[in-house]
């Protein structure tokens, strides 16, 4: 994968590459501070924060920021998470300038209009009240806080209803001044674009921006088994259960992206088959990794009827035992390396899957890796591979979130 690479002398990283056959391009700016890096008092900062730069500086208003993009025909938009803030927008390559002196500007001189600050904290609270109406939600966000406990990791992206409207400006243009510095940020850029014309844009608008590295203390995370449940009489009970994984950098993580392929990655994984294929009892079901610099978390998801909770927790203990027991099959080997190759070569169509590569791996730390070189790290797993992997993801201890008619006592044995 070429890619080109600049730093400024304010330490403002630039990376790009080019597509020479779009006539457009996604930039994206991103910032290494997320809901980890938040004092309790500033507990849903990083999100607030990314709704605040969007009503843009003294000089671009969030009225001219939007008439703006959307007279280029642009799309435009950000995303908060535990470890980074990304804003990003995607447009012709011929109004590249004009993307970037607005995105220079709500990011380097926000105004905090305190009556935008008012206006925007009921949006975030509104926010908060769809994710509590939403039930998948409510279970996941069991799930994270119950397994994380005191860790960093634990609190919620969005902060709490109490911690939101608490907030004050000093707080948020506190925590902005803090952890916002050109040495704490990534611009990325995929589409049409030359990248001795991209530095010269970013020197031209970013160069007079200072500040220092900022830090993030790591610990090791201390689990134990543990449930949360919401209490709801719902329909169905949405339930995710997993544990601890594998930390961002772990080189296990090759041999953990086909185990996790294979255990419920897609229709034709073991859990898809088993759950829904060969009984029936949930639509949806599937695994997923939650990857960060010092641990991870590896997870289940299932809603099913309340009354068949019990056999499909069984059934993906079952699985996992399985996993760590005896592995997968050549035949799952062999499926699980194509669908890496053909998922990536799919996702790296277009311009906003390149970008957003090149900026979440440089922003974390990762290597800059190649279709060729992935799938050759892919392709190097073996039986046992895997088997190992299994054991480091999937071994417990054990954390169910729940919503659903049934109290913590109702659930206990599954986590043994």
């Amino acid at each position: 994968m070429h890619y080109d690479f600049t730093t400024l002398p304010n330490g403002l990283r630039i990376i790009s590459q080019d597509m020479p056959m779009l006539r457009s391009l996604s930039v994206g700016v991103w910032v290494d501070t997320g809901s980890r890096d938040e004092t309790p008092v500033e507990a849903g900062a990083s999100h607030f924060l990314e709704h605040l730069l969007f009503k843009g500086s003294e000089e671009w208003p969030a009225q001219r920021i939007s008439e703006t993009f959307d007279a280029m025909g642009a799309r435009h938009n950000a995303f908060t998470s535990k470890e980074y803030t990304a804003y990003w927008a995607r447009m012709r390559d011929v109004d590249l300038p004009t993307g970037m002196e607005i995105l220079a500007e709500m990011v380097q001189r926000p105004a905090f209009r305190q009556e935008e600050i008012d206006l925007e904290r009921g949006v975030v609270l509104e926010e908060i009240n769809m994710n509590e109406d939403d039930p998948p939600d409510v279970a996941h966000e069991q799930f994270v806080e119950t397994l994380w406990g005191s860790h960093p990791l634990a609190p919620p992206i969005l902060g709490t209803k109490d911690s939101i409207t608490e907030m004050t400006r000093d707080t948020v243009s506190g925590y902005w001044a803090r952890r916002y510095t050109p040495r704490s940020c990534v611009i990325a850029v995929a589409g049409r674009v030359d990248h001795d014309d991209l530095v010269a844009l970013v020197e031209k608008h970013w160069d007079t921006w200072e500040g220092e590295a900022i830090d993030r203390p790591l610990t090791t995370p201390e689990y134990e088994s543990g449930i949360g449940v919401v209490r709801r009489d719902t329909e169905q009970a949405h339930l995710v259960f997993g544990g601890p994984g594998l930390k961002r950098d772990d080189e296990r993580r090759f041999a953990l992206i086909v185990a996790d392929h294979v255990l419920g990655g897609g229709m034709s994984s073991r859990l898809f088959r088993e759950i829904r294929e060969n009984r029936g009892l949930a639509y949806a079901v599937h695994s997923f990794r939650s990857p960060f610099a010092d641990s991870g978390s590896n997870a289940v998801y299932v809603g099913t009827t309340p009354d068949q909770t019990a056999e499909v927790l069984k059934l993906v203990r079952g699985e996992l035992d399985k996993m760590m027991d005896s592995g997968i099959t050549e035949d799952e080997l062999a499926r699980a390396r194509g669908n890496v190759q053909g998922s990536l070569a799919i996702s790296l169509e277009d311009a906003d899957s390149r970008m957003n590569r090149l900026g979440r791996n440089e922003i974390t730390g990762l290597e800059h890796l190649s279709v060729d070189e992935i799938v050759a790290r892919v392709d190097a797993v073996t039986l046992d591979d895997v088997v190992e992997a299994a054991g480091a993801a999937y071994g417990g201890p054990y954390v169910l979130g729940a919503t659903g008619p049934f109290d913590v006592e109702d659930l206990n044995e599954f986590v043994q």
